[in-house]
């Protein structure tokens, strides 16, 4: 295993290697033709390091592109797929929009992308799991010498990752318990407040029917659920709907980033596997696998 993680690092430090180098010679190449005067005519020199810059840089960040990608098709997706029951991984695919919106608390994106999913059963519990990046279209306009001009840009509003879990009940009314997120399904919510100050401060829960909230909503979920928001840092949210839950962290990084100049090496792995651990502890947070909403027959 570590001699084909060495293998993976080696043509990711090669990319990485000729991006470096590129930058040097853009740098090389800026710097001669601000500081070139005419009588040593180094113009063409300071063009042509900015040329072979330019170029190296692309070739430097295909080669690099390409070892990641390699990485994770190969590597990441056989090491998921023995440390999960009914593993899959796919790094270049992601949860549908219809699946993200389905949590009922993130609004429709004019950009939208998710990568890395991941699925699987944990516990007995079956999940679904993509990193998301959601943008918002904005226009600017501004007045520029008499003339208006017209600037679009997209603001990012989440960037983190949505899980979908089996819920081991079908909750006829939606619930939403979400931290600095709002509603944006179009249901008519009631905002309720529960039993604990703590959790009435850390979260804004809302429902279509109060008795469902208090139903689900026990002092020891709600204590799991305070547990979780403590050992995830960025804005979190869940929801009930019908037979899923719904999980979803705005932590502005993904789950499985290789970045540059950090090793393919066990380390890296091991952080993997310490995000994959966090899904199982949330499972039994929660208490997914039990049976403890399900009424008596």
């Amino acid at each position: 295993m570590e001699n084909n993680l060495s293998t993976y690092q080696a043509k990711k430090s090669r990319g990485e290697k000729i991006a470096l180098f590129s930058i040097l010679a853009i740098i090389a190449g800026v710097l001669l033709l601000v500081f070139s005067s005419p009588d040593l005519a180094l113009e063409p020199f300071g063009l042509a390091l900015l040329g072979i810059g330019f170029i190296g840089f692309l070739i430097g960040a295909v080669f690099y592109s390409a070892a990641v990608n390699k990485f994770k098709k190969e590597y990441l997706k056989e090491y998921f797929s023995s440390i999960i029951e009914q593993g899959e991984y796919y790094p270049k695919k992601g949860l549908a929009p219809n699946q993200v919106y389905q949590c009922g608390f993130l609004k429709r994106a004019d950009r939208f992308k998710s990568f890395d999913y991941l699925s699987g059963i944990i516990d007995g519990v079956h999940f679904e799991s993509s990193d998301c990046h959601l943008q918002e279209k904005r226009v600017r306009y501004t007045t520029v010498n008499g003339k208006r001009r017209r600037k679009v840009e997209y603001i990012t509003y989440f960037k983190g990752r949505v899980f979908a879990f089996d819920f081991n009940k079908s909750i006829d009314h939606q619930l939403q318990v979400l931290e600095k997120f709002r509603p944006e399904d179009g249901q008519r919510y009631e905002k309720v407040d529960l039993e604990s100050i703590d959790f009435n401060k850390k979260f804004n829960t809302y429902t279509t029917d109060p008795h469902t909230a208090f139903y689900v909503l026990t002092p020891h979920f709600m204590e799991s659920l305070m547990s979780i928001e403590k050992n995830h840092p960025g804005r979190i949210g869940f929801s009930f709907m019908g037979p899923k839950m719904h999980f979803a962290i705005n932590d502005g990084k993904g789950f499985f980033q290789v970045m540059p100049f950090r090793k393919i090496d066990e380390r890296l792995v091991e952080t993997f596997k310490e995000d994959i651990d966090k899904v199982y502890t949330l499972v039994d947070d929660l208490k997914l696998n039990k049976n403890i909403f399900k009424e008596e027959k």
